[in-house]
Formats: C-alpha cells, structure tokens, sequence
C-alpha cells in the first residue's frame, strides 16, 4: 500500500458499491475449510480480491480468495471466502485492510471465525468454542502507526473486544440447534510454523484455550472503527504435545470438513438473530 491508506480504503470501497449498489450490514470472514458456507448464500455475487483496488490475494489452501456477496437468514450478507495471514508475508495493515473497507461500506456486525488448534485438555477436534477473549502472542498490532481519526481512536478500548450480546446469540442458537459448544481465549501466533509442545504447555499457563494464526488482526481493526465483533473458531486439531501425533494441515482441512454441517446450522441461526 504505497498511496495514503485511507485512499486506498475509499477506493477498494468505492468500487464495491459501483458493484453492489448497496451494502449489507453483516460481514463474515470465513477461516481454513470453512469457506463453502459462503456457497449456501442465496442470490450469489461474487467478486474476486484480484478485482478489488488495494486488496491483497489469498495464497492458502482452503482459501478461496474472493467476496461474496448475499442473502442469509433473512438479511444480506457479505462473505470474505479466505483471509490473508501475517506469515503470508504481508503486513498488519494489508491484514486488517479488509475490516477498513468494511467500515467504509457500513457493516455494524463482524463474525470471525477460524480454525485453531486446541490447548485446553476437555476440547476435542471438531469443537465450535466461542472466542470470550484473546492474547496477542505477536508483538504486532495492525494499529502501529500514525492514528486515522477518520477510522477510531488513538487508544481503542479492548475490555469487551468480542461483544457480550452477539456471544450470547451464539449461545442460544448453539443451544437451539443442539450444537456442543466450548468457550475460552484464543491465543494468537504469527505462524506459519506450528508450536513446540513447550510453547503450549506455556500458553496453557497463561490462559489460553485454543492457538491459530488470524483473526486478532482483525478484531483489532474491527473495534477501533466501532464494529462489533463475535469470534467462533472451530478447534480442527489438539495442539502439539497433548497427543502423540504430528501436526498438519491436511487434518485442519479434514475436520473443518466434518464440522460443515453444524458450523452452517449455527452461522445461518445467528445471522437470522442479528439486529442490523
């Protein structure tokens, strides 16, 4: 991003309601193998990052690369089918880019889900957990940086980073479809190498249910600019050290495969429930 970010905010966004006419007001970002719930959209449109001025492109498995946007439970939606991640080389801002945007086209609801690797010992692969809260493990803030009063703050307030009402939609909805559903704090790392076992059992201590490589970022970017926020990660694999097996992606992709099903029940239940 080479031009003032904030010209490259309002021409990402400029050109995406040249395209929609109207943005929706629910934004959600779709982690590793989480992807095809975007399929279930009705009244699909879909635009790729490639066409989008500023934006970066996904480079991950299982990461489409594209917008959608739709209809679900009742409201219009729109999707980000595949994030970008620090360890893909680029930096906090191109990361958080996309929340900018967002705020830029009107959206007041963010859902950010991920896959993440289990640290507390009673979950197990294929959990949904609600992100009460997170540690950033990186050092790093998309924020760093001469502060855009037209964006938020200089010091944005994180004491509720993961908004109170729409955790307890997601509870209700977990609870009217019959979907198990863990809680804890999601502990973020820059990747792209997983953790040793050491790192977990400190992580552990520190307080931390669940470790990936996402979505602070853009809860970070999300809260300054006034957005609220729920996190829902799908715990795809147990972290290293807590079972006697290696780590790899190909597993993340499976089990988010397997999980499709009662992922899709609870987004589309809590979608229909926002207030917008």
């Amino acid at each position: 991003m080479q031009k003032n970010l904030l010209s490259v905010i309002n021409e990402a966004g400029s050109f995406l309601l040249e395209r929609e006419g109207a943005a929706p007001r629910i934004a959600l970002i779709l982690g590793s193998g989480l992807g095809e719930l975007a399929e279930e959209a009705e009244d699909k449109r879909v635009i790729e990052y490639k066409e989008i001025p500023g934006f970066p492109v996904s480079t991950v498995q299982g990461h489409k690369g594209r917008l959608v946007f739709g209809k679900m439970g009742g409201k219009r939606v729109v999707f980000m089918q595949g994030r970008f991640h620090y360890y893909e080389g680029y930096n906090m801002k191109e990361v958080a880019f996309p929340i900018w945007v967002f705020n830029f086209l009107g959206i007041k609801k963010l859902i950010v889900t991920n896959a993440a690797g289990g640290i507390n010992t009673s979950f197990k692969p294929g959990d949904l957990m609600i992100i009460k809260d997170h540690i950033n493990y990186t050092n790093n803030n998309p924020l760093i940086g001469p502060n855009l009063e037209a964006l938020g703050p200089r010091f944005p307030d994180m004491s509720a980073a993961y908004s109170n009402e729409l955790i307890e939609i997601v509870r209700e909805c977990a609870y009217s479809n019959g979907i198990r559903l863990q809680e804890g704090n999601y502990l973020f790392l820059t990747g792209p190498s997983y953790e040793t076992p050491a790192e977990i059992r400190a992580f552990r201590i520190l307080g931390a249910d669940a470790v990936g490589m996402s979505t602070v970022p853009e809860v970070l970017a999300a809260n300054h600019c006034g957005i609220e926020t729920v996190g829902i990660s799908c715990i795809t694999n147990m972290a290293a050290g807590i079972l006697d097996a290696p780590l790899n992606h190909k597993e993340v992709m499976e089990t988010a495969e397997r999980v499709k099903g009662d992922f899709s029940k609870l987004i589309k239940s809590v979608v229909e429930k926002m207030e917008v």
